[in-house]
């Protein structure tokens, strides 16, 4: 099993919207970046676990936990001209950019990008280093661990 930390900005798709989503599943839809894309087409396997974590927002932060429930599959959202996440290179013979499913697990205590970085056990976790961006990146065992058990309270 595999770790990761996928980022939706809350007014796209929150922790509430994937809770409250029928069957708590929703497409990982939208992502356009080659190596989040690869993440999820090369890497992500189903019941892979996901921290939740809202950006774009005021306060960024881990809201809950998610686990990857499909393989990769085309994003439709590349071939629907109305979409902000059309692709006019894409086709349906070739697509350029692929989604998993995630489900619900669990709503956490709420670990802001700034607790995140007041801890030294976190040190080269990939979204606290500087100009990170991506949308999904690894969390390697010992860092999933320590902010399921030390920063969340909770058992993994």
């Amino acid at each position: 099993m595999r770790y990761w930390l996928m980022k939706s900005e809350p007014d796209e798709v929150s922790i509430d919207d994937l809770e409250h989503a029928p069957g708590r599943r929703v497409p990982w839809f939208g992502v356009r970046n080659y190596q989040a894309r690869n993440f999820m087409r090369d890497e992500m396997r189903v019941d892979d676990l996901a921290f939740f974590y809202h950006s774009g927002c005021a306060v960024p932060g881990i809201a809950g936990i998610c686990r990857v429930s499909s393989s990769a599959y085309p994003d439709e959202t590349q071939f629907d001209r109305a979409s902000p996440y059309f692709d006019a290179k894409s086709s349906r013979d070739a697509p350029r950019w692929v989604n998993v499913d995630v489900e619900f697990l669990s709503r956490t205590r709420f670990v802001s990008l700034d607790d995140l970085r007041r801890c030294p056990a976190l040190e080269g976790m990939q979204v606290l280093r500087r100009g990170n961006r991506l949308s999904i990146t690894p969390v390697e065992a010992a860092h999933w661990q320590f902010i399921a058990g030390s920063l969340m309270g909770r058992k993994s």
